[in-house]
């Protein structure tokens, strides 16, 4: 008699950081805001049912469940509340600290479901399932101690259980990433070496699959939580066969996906023209947008007779805008941004004042060495009056701080110029 493959199925997930403090210009609109907060809660809650729906045998979270100290008790009750509903149907949990993780307290003072297993600042193997040909199933793992980890923890592990199919759970940077700081650093071809059928990483809040044998797989985020993390964000299913053969499937799990998109308006010389082109381009990217959500951060670009206008009137345009969004359904405009170019030429621009005056800005003012010199000293001055985490950023990189002070100026020489246009236009068609 054939017994029937028994594959043992997990969801690997990590970075969920419940609870989030918001990040997102999104704070302006109370709505938009109250939907971004629930949205990690929400993506957990996702994951469960997917868990429960799948009927796998495990769910493993490789680090960074919390968002560090100021996690409060309601996280953690929240959170042994979707445990437990993983416990009931049967389908064990186990979790690594990341370098959030480890600053909160709540993790190590709630009691968990049974089912639960938190993997220690030590490295532990834990027998999860037989499989149908006697193979067993492994999972290790190893917990942040502090947070702070520049040291590899891949040393800590336990080879792996000889004949049995091994999984690993490491939170960790690699080998570095220009959008994240190095922790618990390892390379691929360490991973590689140790020997363990699938390794299940965390840290890194963008999907990759390193390597397909062994398994390497970093999941990305449930979750996005603002526009720096934009994109559709999910888990990853994984299935291994008796005879220890790898299979994955990625999941979408988040409620709402955050966007950066551009809409050309070049040569669109009408308000109400514009705003049917905004409509179009809105609708088509909800339409392809699995995401219950649809969060944008909008800018208008092209050579228009309206870039005037548009600038000038913003507030009214991002109003529109943001009508036009609710209009549709699931679609929410974060913040709407101007990088267009009025049209017109040399001739045009010498009997136009403010023409003439913009080009003066342009080639001349902006470019100069006094111009540039007093914009460095005035960043320098606002630079001292930011909050201490804000200087620390820009601190030591004082190309950063001349650009941003550049680029204020340029804005703030474009807005200026606007008005002077529309003022100048008021008698005409504008």
């Amino acid at each position: 008699m054939v017994r029937p493959a028994m594959p043992f199925r997990f969801v690997h997930t990590a970075d969920l950081h419940l609870d989030s403090p918001l990040r997102s210009l999104a704070l302006r609109n109370a709505e938009l805001a109250g939907l971004v907060r629930s949205a990690t809660r929400n993506a957990l809650v996702r994951i469960v049912d997917l868990c429960i729906a799948e009927s796998v045998d495990a769910l493993l979270i490789a680090g960074d469940l919390y968002d560090g100290s100021q996690t409060s008790m309601n996280t953690a009750l929240f959170l042994a509340g979707e445990l437990r509903r993983l416990d009931e149907a049967g389908i064990r949990t186990f979790i690594i600290r990341g370098n959030h993780d480890s600053q909160s307290q709540v993790t190590r003072e709630l009691t968990l479901p049974p089912s639960v297993h938190v993997f220690a600042g030590k490295s532990r193997t834990v027998h999860v399932k037989t499989l149908a040909n006697g193979r067993t199933v492994h999972v290790h793992g190893v917990s942040f101690a502090d947070p702070h980890a520049p040291e590899s923890l891949l040393p800590q592990f336990h080879p792996p259980v000889a004949g049995g199919i091994n999984i690993g759970m490491l939170h960790t940077s690699l080998s570095g990433s220009a959008a994240h700081d190095p922790y618990a650093p390892c390379s691929v071809a360490e991973l590689q070496r140790h020997g363990f059928d699938y390794w299940a990483l965390g840290h890194v809040h963008q999907r990759q699959v390193h390597c397909e044998k062994p398994c390497i797989v970093m999941p990305g985020m449930p979750q996005g939580r603002d526009i720096n993390e934009a994109g559709t964000k999910g888990v990853t299913v994984v299935t291994i066969d008796d005879e220890g053969l790898v299979t994955l499937d990625e999941r979408p799990t988040g409620t709402a996906a955050f966007e950066r998109h551009e809409i050309d308006v070049s040569g669109i010389a009408d308000w109400r023209d514009m705003l049917d082109a905004v409509t179009s381009e809105l609708i088509l990217l909800r339409k392809n947008m699995a995401a219950d959500n649809l969060i944008l951060r909008l800018t208008l670009t092209g050579a228009t007779p309206l870039a005037w206008r548009l600038r000038r009137d913003a507030d009214l345009l991002e109003a529109e805008i943001v009508n036009i969004a609710a209009g549709i359904g699931g679609c929410w405009i974060e913040n709407t941004e101007m990088s267009c170019q009025a049209t017109g030429n040399a001739e045009q621009n010498a009997a136009d004042p403010v023409g003439e005056l913009a080009a003066l800005v342009e080639n001349d003012v902006l470019p100069s060495f006094g111009f540039r010199a007093e914009l460095s000293g005035v960043a320098k001055e606002l630079l001292q009056q930011l909050p201490p985490e804000l200087r620390q950023v820009l601190a030591g990189d004082e190309e950063a701080l001349e650009r941003l002070a550049l680029e204020a100026a340029l804005a703030g020489s474009a807005d200026v110029l606007a008005h002077l246009h529309g003022r100048a236009g008021a008698g005409g068609t504008d």
